[in-house]
């Protein structure tokens, strides 16, 4: 069922050259933003995924080693559908993720290494559009997302990365959340919708682990973006919460 009509989107700005997505996990960006990524890289804009754990504990049938090299395999044959050709696993456990210095340290050094102007990131907020409770990985890691773009740009914060040659990054002008329940920008992605389908079907091993055995990825995800669309006035919108970090944006 669509979900019921919205205020209307204002479209996403475009005039940036590099983006950072940082997820929970492998599958994350393809449920609902790999389209507006293929619409990026289309247009010769540079997208990094920065995954910060692998998926591993995510099938019920493999054991967690076994998981995460199908996993990371699986990501980055996805993420190639879509014109992103670097894809990096952070390594922290997949399921336990905990709000933190930890988690900070890790985003920021990422932040840090591929000097975005975007930060792309998932839904952090307690439920997802039309009420879902969302899970703990994804609410901690869009937590500190949003503190390690600030921390990277501090030369103070995490001084041991800057002693180690990486130099601060205050860069990122704003913070894109995808499948926010207080979206109120969008991206119009009719024309890269399939491809953003392709690189959900390409998640196979772990779409069986689900056992979803009729789910379609092209119905679930036009469930999303025709709605984005709606408030859009095009067919596929995805459609993101902004977050500014400076006082220009």
């Amino acid at each position: 069922m669509d979900l019921p009509p919205q205020e209307p989107l204002t479209p996403l700005t475009e005039d940036w050259t590099r983006a950072l997505a940082v997820v929970a996990h492998p599958d994350d960006m393809e449920f609902g933003a790999a389209a507006a990524v293929a619409r990026w890289t289309g247009q010769g804009k540079t997208v990094v995924y920065a995954m910060v754990t692998s998926g591993e504990a995510g099938i019920d049938g493999l054991a967690p080693d076994e998981a995460r090299g199908v996993r990371e395999a699986e990501q980055v044959a996805s993420a190639a559908i879509v014109g992103v050709d670097e894809v990096e696993f952070l390594g922290l456990p997949d399921g336990v993720l905990e709000y933190g210095l930890p988690l900070r340290s890790a985003i920021a050094a990422a932040i840090r290494r591929h000097r975005p102007e975007v930060v792309i990131t998932g839904n952090y907020r307690e439920t997802f559009p039309g009420g879902m409770l969302n899970q703990a990985d994804h609410i901690a890691t869009g937590r500190a997302v949003v503190d390690a773009v600030r921390d990277a740009g501090n030369r103070w914060v995490f001084h041991d990365q800057v002693e180690a040659g990486l130099e601060p990054w205050g860069g990122v002008r704003q913070v894109w959340v995808a499948g926010s329940p207080d979206a109120a920008h969008g991206v119009d992605v009719t024309g890269t919708f399939d491809a953003g389908v392709a690189s959900l079907r390409a998640h196979a091993a772990y779409i069986a682990g689900l056992g979803w055995e009729h789910f379609d990825p092209a119905e679930f995800l036009a469930t999303m973006s025709r709605a984005g669309g709606a408030r859009m006035g095009v067919e596929h919108a995805t459609a993101f919460e902004v977050l500014r970090m400076g006082w220009e944006d």
